[in-house]
């Protein structure tokens, strides 16, 4: 069947035996394809969903601090403008990852908390990160991690871009920091390929 750029059909689970890489990679190859079928309209539509129910978890309700990305948009990923500006409005800090230049490229290294999202900026036109000057997140100041993913199961499984960046930070934060995948209804799957390293978090909201 083919793919309809008004609205990705739902991936069926594969068998996946001991070849997770393998896997993983065909997976990311159809989901970044799904996904950049996606209008933007359907981004702002379904993404504005996800921002309601997040809001609307009993989590939000008083949270420390709550660590977002800023989306790609280029890449269709959850646009989380609408919670940024919500936190805010109810005084809860709010940060972002940064990243650090290693020997072989960059590595999410943590959190940044950031007074207002001009501080963001971003030197490839895509990841947008606090400046360094930002105050560094430590473990007991943020009760709340949003992750992004290419797809999910519904007990916490994600599939991320491969970086393993988000798999190497949540323990820096979590627990007693709870992590929760933010992802479209359509990236749902019954399970994953998974990884000795792979982190499950725990919970994950989706615009159904």
């Amino acid at each position: 069947m083919p793919v309809t750029a008004s609205d990705p059909p739902e991936l069926e689970a594969e068998s996946f035996g001991p070849y997770a890489l393998a896997a993983k990679k065909r997976l990311r190859e159809k989901l970044r394809a799904l996904r950049a079928a996606l209008p933007e309209s359907r981004v702002a539509e379904r993404s504005a969903l996800i921002c309601e129910r997040l809001l609307a978890h009993p989590s939000f309700a008083n949270p420390a601090g709550v660590a977002l990305f800023w989306p790609i948009l280029k890449r269709r990923e959850v646009d989380l403008r609408a919670v940024d500006v919500a936190l805010r409005l109810r005084n809860v800090p709010v940060c972002y990852p940064f990243m650090e230049r290693c020997k072989d490229g960059s590595r999410l290294t943590g959190f940044r908390f950031v007074n207002r999202v001009e501080q963001l900026t971003t030197d490839d036109g895509t990841f947008a990160q606090p400046p360094q000057s930002a105050t560094v997140a430590l473990r007991g100041e943020v009760d709340i991690v949003v992750v992004p993913a290419l797809a999910v199961t519904l007990d916490g499984h994600r599939l991320g871009y491969g970086s393993g960046f988000y798999d190497a930070t949540l323990p820096d934060l979590c627990p007693p920091g709870k992590s929760v995948v933010v992802a479209f209804d359509f990236q749902r799957m019954v399970e994953l390929p998974t990884e000795p390293h792979d982190l499950r978090c725990d919970f994950v909201v989706t615009d159904a």
